[in-house]
């Protein structure tokens, strides 16, 4: 039986990871989250062949390849415990999406259900990375204005591509993501249910 897939995207400080955990907090049986970064560490983990080529790129500070990454992406899918996978903050980028889109087009064990964006201002989005870091007693190191300006400027580049792409496969779906995280999170669970009963 086919992997269901389900990728989320937004801004840094939409709320895409903390959304994602509860859903797959709240659906034990059937879906799992991912973040990109921690499948990448659990491939390093593994031990396996590609966990020690990856590790030789994270030691030196170097980025993992595109199709390192998509094969870790499309392992972690394949060998997911559940059949619902959500996999946040990916595509980063147009080559990351062309990439992905064509090992799923070849590949029957995966099928992706939809792109998720969970869409906020960059007001809001400051406001919450920012912010936090002013109520935080220590600073995080990537909480202020310029490297926030920085990331912002890395997500909306590709976006508007990205969007058009998923759109046009009819695979994209909005989400507000400025509103209290309960409704969102029902608004994304209901939307995830529904798409991973079709068939």
């Amino acid at each position: 039986m086919a992997k269901k897939l389900f990728l989320i995207i937004g801004a840094p400080g939409s709320g895409k990871t903390t959304d994602a955990e509860i859903i797959a907090e709240r659906n034990p049986d059937s879906v799992v989250h991912y973040s990109t970064g921690e499948m990448l560490r659990q491939e390093v983990a593994s031990g396996s062949e590609l966990g020690k080529e990856i590790e030789s790129y994270i030691s030196r500070g170097a980025l993992v390849p595109l199709d390192i990454v998509i094969n870790t992406i499309v392992n972690a899918v394949k060998n997911a415990p559940k059949e619902i996978i959500l996999i946040d903050g990916f595509p980063r980028s147009v080559e990351q999406m062309k990439a992905l889109d064509e090992i799923l087009s070849k590949d029957p064990e995966i099928e992706l259900k939809a792109v998720i964006e969970v869409r906020v201002s960059e007001a809001v989005a400051r406001e919450r990375i920012l912010g936090r870091a002013e109520e935080a007693e220590v600073k995080r190191s990537d909480d202020n204005e310029e490297v926030f300006k920085q990331r912002m400027k890395i997500y909306l580049d590709p976006l508007p591509e990205i969007e058009k792409f998923y759109e046009e496969k009819g695979l994209l779906k909005v989400i507000d993501g400025e509103r209290p995280i309960e409704p969102i999170v029902e608004e994304m669970e209901a939307f995830i249910k529904e798409k991973a009963a079709e068939d």
